[in-house]
């Protein structure tokens, strides 16, 4: 057990080696984009338990939920890297894009964990890497420079954004859609039910409802904010948004008429977000703190600092922790998020901060046996 005054002197002790133990056993996978390698933090003893050098600068971790893997993406390399989770060491890796500089690129797996789908800019393709092989099976070239891409809950769809367009893959025939629509998109997502898309429409400042049977526009939702940052709840009933325009999150309702129901205030220019069952966690990278949303009443219960530069959230499994990865000062502000009751809410502070390398800008966690 660790007393009330031991929590509140870890800022001062934050250079100590004392471990923390709690019951989820697993890792917290950190890519370090600056130090190009991927810190695992041991999720029992909070720290550092390896570094895992790559040949790269890492720019997102995606951990396996069927398979002891997590996989590394490298867009500079145009690679992407395989790490064995239980072994915490590197395994092989694919090169399946061009080596350029800047370029986006981004992965996804499938449902079933059998294809890594990897969305580049050179080539401009989708293409489908195996899991067992861990070689690229087939590729299909796109019409325009994409931007972000996500597949549907039931494996049989993927959409596809970029500054023009929005269309829709069918991952069995490999056969792509007319634009469902043109305009400047980023980010994509499927509702739990995989029979509506939502894209962001980042010029119009609106989200664009598409019905995945049809092809057919469900509706526009405007809004007050450019819609930079999606996240939903847990059961897929609320989506959360921040991005310019608001200091805050836009709620939106998304299944049955879809609608905006309220915007709340948060934080100072917040952008990135993650949930747990209860609570919603919202980076302001500009103030260095994170604010803490009741998903229940929609009301913020607190305000964290954490750090420098706070850009990426991910809570773990277990509910009990929120991890924050702080750009600029290299570390992860760990954040407790048990305890909490829908009538009584605790107190609000860093429970402990973890320097894990030069730049942790996306992190992935998996559970150990």
């Amino acid at each position: 057990m660790i007393s009330r005054r031991s929590v509140l002197a870890l800022p001062f002790a934050l250079a100590c080696s004392r471990r923390h133990s709690t019951g989820f056993s697993g890792y917290a996978f950190v890519a370090n984009q600056e130090g190009k390698a991927v810190a695992a933090v041991d999720l029992q003893a909070f720290a550092v338990a390896k570094h895992i050098p790559l040949d790269d600068a890492p720019s997102q971790v995606i951990a396996s939920p069927g398979s002891p893997f997590v996989y590394a993406v490298t867009p500079l390399s145009g690679s992407i890297h395989e790490i064995q989770a239980d072994r915490l060491s590197f395994r092989r890796k694919v090169k399946a894009a061009s080596a350029t500089p800047e370029q986006v690129m981004t992965a996804a797996l499938s449902p079933d964990d059998t294809f890594l789908y990897l969305l580049s800019q050179e080539p401009r393709a989708v293409s489908a890497i195996s899991t067992e092989s861990l070689k690229v099976v087939w590729r299909l070239m796109l019409p325009e420079e994409p931007m972000e891409f996500a597949v549907a809950n039931n494996g049989k769809t993927a959409a596809i954004t970029s500054g023009a367009s929005v269309r829709l893959l069918d991952l069995s025939t490999r056969e792509l859609s007319p634009a469902l629509g043109h305009a400047t998109f980023g980010s994509v997502r499927f509702l739990d039910d995989s029979k509506t898309l939502i894209a962001a429409d980042l010029g119009n400042r609106r989200l664009s409802l598409y019905d995945v049977a049809s092809r057919q526009l469900i509706t526009h939702l405007p809004l007050t904010i450019r819609p930079d940052h999606m996240c939903f709840s847990h059961d897929g009933g609320q989506l959360f948004l921040t991005g310019e325009g608001t200091d805050g999150v836009v709620i939106v309702y998304p299944y049955h008429i879809p609608r905006v129901a309220k915007t709340v205030l948060a934080g100072h220019a917040p952008g990135a977000m993650a949930a747990s069952g209860s609570l919603l966690f919202i980076a302001s990278p500009q103030s260095g703190d994170v604010s803490i949303l009741s998903i229940a009443t929609a009301k913020i219960i607190g305000v964290v600092q954490v750090g420098s530069d706070p850009g990426f959230v991910v809570v773990t499994p277990d509910d009990q922790y929120a991890l924050v990865l702080n750009r600029r000062s290299g570390d992860v502000a760990v954040l407790r998020a048990g305890g909490i009751t829908p009538n009584r809410y605790k107190s609000w502070s860093l429970f402990t901060v973890i320097p894990v390398g030069s730049k942790p800008v996306s992190a992935a966690i998996r559970a150990i046996s």
